[in-house]
């Protein structure tokens, strides 16, 4: 646990048939067994005491595998805050904060708060959590706090631990979830939402997704064509990298952000002093890293490792303000004498604050839904633990900042797959509208190009400057665009660039979504 002013830094920087998977001989049996789930009578009540009445909540149930309707099933825990208009009612607003991992019940308690009067005039908002989650069936391993700590240096020295680390986190999870691992996965929530939206009476659903709510919704897409309205993907993945590429993309995307940082400084050495030209910054920077390698630097009572500062800050170099005020003070703590200190531990997380909790939820489910889904969507995470070793060592020489963070060993390499399906193929015309910013930490700009050119009906914002993970709702120039797109149904003509303020050029636009621990958050959740 981590309270130093780098912890502060990052953590305000802080994705057609109803089983179309099924063979046509079984489809219709199967589709007739769905019938009880799609009309399900929906019975709403006042989520919590510490919510706002107005915010409803309910439990429905889907199926744990939909081919086979008539097995076990989950609970799937959704929530309501009706505002649209009679005259002005458009449908629902299915809302999804990211993650994976991310519990999405409260997400209309935030968003209403957010959204312009004529997005809420048109559109009742519907939160839900994606079933693992919260309160939908939620998974846990018994993961120990140490086990759950997975943003992992490479060294040869310690290659062997991290590899028995991910088997066991692999193997406590297949332990203690069993067959249930291989349909908590996207495809299997995005048929979820498909039953979302028949209980609640609507022909078509609209959708506003997040980071990994990108790659949930763009799967509905694909899924579900002619029951899409309007879809909004902000902070956008690529579907063709999920998942093992879109971990290794925070390295790539850091490295062009710190060389622009190194720029940012050097021009202004009288302030921050750490160089008057980008190569003595980036000196400056790894000096410290170096020092901190040799002997831990203490800073607000806790020991900083290099790699505790090449991850914690990896984020923070997104914000040119934030990180040269970050390493300053990291530069002022290692010129002090060491004193006592906590130990920062590897990857030094930041915990985030949790949201309302409707109901107990195992300790670790953050970390257990998002390893769940990143190693069960997908079948390409590599088997041979010595493919992550080379991966690791290439990486961290090509981006020093985090690659090999980004590609060593990760639990997904054993996972038990049990008949998961492949991961869906993202091709589509769907009209969709797809929004990013240049200096997104997590989804990098190439993400969201990349989810563009699997989307062709869609059109893209760029912003231009902008900073951060998040946009609609942050008093972005893209805000217009959505907000008509969400209201009219109206696409630009083509995709767009707009400019971001001053304001939202040097520091972090954040959505007052707040993320649970284990799941990387508003700085470091997909």
């Amino acid at each position: 646990m981590r309270n130093s002013r780098i912890a502060l830094l990052a953590a305000v920087g802080t994705v057609a048939t109803l089983v179309p998977a099924l063979a046509p001989a079984t489809a219709s049996a199967a589709e007739n067994q769905l019938g009880p789930y799609l009309k399900q009578k929906v019975s709403w009540h006042r989520c919590d005491k510490s919510a706002p009445r107005a915010l409803q909540c309910a439990t429905i149930k889907v199926p744990l595998d939909y081919r086979k309707p008539g097995g076990k099933k989950l609970n799937l825990a959704i929530s309501r805050y009706k505002t649209s208009t009679k005259k002005q009612r458009r449908g629902v607003l299915l809302l999804n904060p990211g993650g994976p991992g991310g519990p999405g019940v409260d997400m209309p308690q935030y968003m209403v708060n957010e959204l312009p009067k004529s997005v809420k005039a048109k559109y009742d908002l519907v939160g839900f959590d994606p079933r693992g989650v919260g309160q939908s069936s939620p998974v846990g391993c018994g993961l120990t706090e140490k086990e759950r700590d997975w943003e992992r240096p490479y060294k040869a020295a310690t290659f062997a631990k991290d590899v028995k680390w991910a088997r066991t986190f692999a193997d406590k999870c297949n332990n203690k979830q069993g067959d249930r691992l291989s349909h908590i996965t996207t495809r299997n929530t995005a048929r979820d939402m498909d039953v979302i939206r028949a209980v609640l009476g609507e022909k078509k659903i609209s959708y506003l997704g997040y980071s990994y709510g990108t790659y949930l919704g763009a799967v509905y897409t694909q899924m579900f064509p002619k029951r899409t309205d309007r879809f909004v993907l902000d902070s956008a993945v690529d579907p063709a990298r999920v998942w093992r590429g879109m971990i290794q993309v925070w390295a790539e995307g850091a490295e062009p952000a710190f060389t622009r940082w190194t720029e940012w400084t050097a021009r202004r050495d009288a302030t921050y002093k750490l160089g008057r030209t980008p190569a003595a910054v980036r000196k400056s920077f790894y000096d410290l890293v170096a020092q901190a390698d040799r002997k831990p630097i203490v800073l607000d009572g806790t020991k900083l490792t290099g790699d505790d500062i090449r991850v914690g800050l990896r984020p923070v170099f997104f914000s040119v303000q934030d990180a040269a005020e970050a390493v300053v003070e990291l530069k002022k703590a290692a010129a002090k004498k060491s004193r006592k200190a906590t130990s920062g531990g590897p990857g030094l997380r930041t915990p985030t604050p949790a949201p309302p909790a409707f109901g107990k939820v195992p300790a670790d489910n953050g970390d257990a839904a998002f390893w769940t889904v990143v190693c069960a969507d997908t079948r390409n995470w590599p088997r041979d633990p010595e493919r992550y070793r080379a991966d690791a060592v290439r990486d961290k020489g090509t981006y020093p900042l985090y690659g090999d963070f980004g590609s060593s060993i990760k639990p997904c390499a054993f996972w038990k797959r049990n008949g998961s399906e492949p991961a869906t193929r993202i091709d589509n015309k769907v009209r969709a509208l797809i929004l990013q910013n240049e200096w997104d930490p997590q989804t990098p700009l190439t993400s969201g190009q990349g989810l563009r050119r699997a989307m062709k009906g869609a059109r893209m914002v760029t912003v231009r400057g902008g900073v951060g993970h998040g946009i609609y709702g942050t008093k972005s120039c893209a805000d217009k665009t959505a907000t008509a797109y969400l209201t009219t149904g109206k696409l630009p003509s083509k995709d767009v660039t707009c400019k971001a303020g001053a304001s939202q050029q040097n520091g972090f636009n954040v959505l007052p979504i707040p993320a649970p621990k284990g799941i990387p958050g508003m700085v470091s959740r997909f």
